[in-house]
């Protein structure tokens, strides 16, 4: 790997380096697990040499022994069950549900177990659990395997959900969920694991869960998202500057807890918004950004809170169904310029 940036005159400063999305990962598990006894991990076989089914984990159970990376039955329901156990008894586990649509096969332990039990137990039970899990449309994975499920998730009280779009982010974001006291859904888009690169610090690098990133200032509209469509509200900022319209995009990062001030001091700036995400239009969390937008900046609202979302029907497989099932850059620009008439 090449050093991106040198190491300044403080030797505590940690050099970054440039390395892929999944790497960034892999380092921030191996990290967690050095710094900590009491962190493991479980999942499908994702012990070497395979290392999982994207070789996340490669090199990481010959490192600290199957004991503390755990390959499990094909079975969500003992995965999520064994680590919500060890959870409430001091541990930290980090679960891998492989893919997002089968964290529906153990809800009951996820939704109604970790994520209520400090609610139930008075605060007298902490639930340090993180949840990995991977998702993405437009690999040809089917319906079943596909579906960006946050809007569940972020609306059941007492789970925290993370989504991570730049490598420097995917570890930051990781270390601090897996040192957070309450569980955490972690959500990868698998679209990002080889194609995002970028500078990642060493060490025990971290980013405090709620706190979105101005990933492009601007003061003309604002485009909000988070996950893979980020990279998409960027690319489609360049295509805008380049007719004099300068858009600001906000990386939220982490859907609970939100930096809802960092969205209303952008939107209330630039009074205009456009939320994009993979998830189906319908009810998703770009309804309620829309919603608590409008109702804080109604007044300072230049134009309608717009959303670009997935269409209304499951994932299709053939992959031309798939590129017109997706929230697309042309649409996404096409959406910003109807702003400006």
């Amino acid at each position: 790997m090449t050093v991106h940036s040198e190491l300044r005159a403080d030797a505590r400063t940690p050099v970054a380096r440039e390395m892929m999305f999944i790497q960034a990962l892999n380092e921030a598990l191996d990290v967690a697990l050095g710094l900590d006894e009491t962190v493991f991990q479980l999942g499908e076989d994702i012990h070497d040499p395979k290392g999982g089914g994207f070789g996340l984990h490669k090199g990481l159970s010959t490192k600290y022994g199957l004991e503390r990376v755990r390959p499990t039955p094909i079975s969500e329901q003992a995965i999520m069950g064994a680590a919500v156990g060890a959870a409430i008894t001091g541990m930290r586990p980090v679960a891998e549900i492989m893919l997002m649509n089968f964290l529906s096969v153990c809800g009951d332990q996820l939704i109604n177990h970790a994520a209520k039990l400090r609610y139930m137990s008075g605060g007298q039970t902490n639930v340090p659990l993180t949840v990995r899990t991977v998702t993405g449309a437009g690999g040809g994975f089917g319906a079943q395997h596909s579906d960006m499920l946050e809007g569940p998730l972020v609306h059941t009280p007492g789970l925290k959900v993370v989504v991570p779009s730049t490598p420097a982010d995917a570890k930051g974001l990781l270390l601090s969920s897996i040192f957070d006291d309450d569980p955490v859904v972690f959500i990868e888009m698998h679209h990002l694991y080889f194609a995002a690169k970028g500078p990642v610090p060493e060490g025990d690098h971290r980013v405090p869960l709620g706190q979105a990133r101005i990933a492009r200032p601007g003061s003309d509209v604002t485009l909000i998202s988070w996950g893979k469509q980020v990279h998409d509200c960027l690319a489609v900022a360049e295509n805008l500057a380049a007719d004099g319209i300068d858009a600001e995009v906000i990386d939220l990062r982490s859907l609970v807890p939100l930096d809802i001030d960092a969205v209303l001091g952008s939107v209330g700036r630039t009074g205009r918004a456009v939320i994009v995400h993979e998830a189906v239009r319908r009810n998703g969390f770009g309804a309620e950004l829309a919603a608590t937008i409008s109702e804080d900046l109604f007044g300072q609202l230049r134009a309608p809170v717009r959303r670009v979302a997935a269409a209304n029907t499951p994932v299709p497989y053939a992959s031309s169904l798939e590129a017109a099932y997706l929230p697309s850059r042309p649409e996404i620009e096409k959406t910003v310029r109807d702003l400006f008439g």
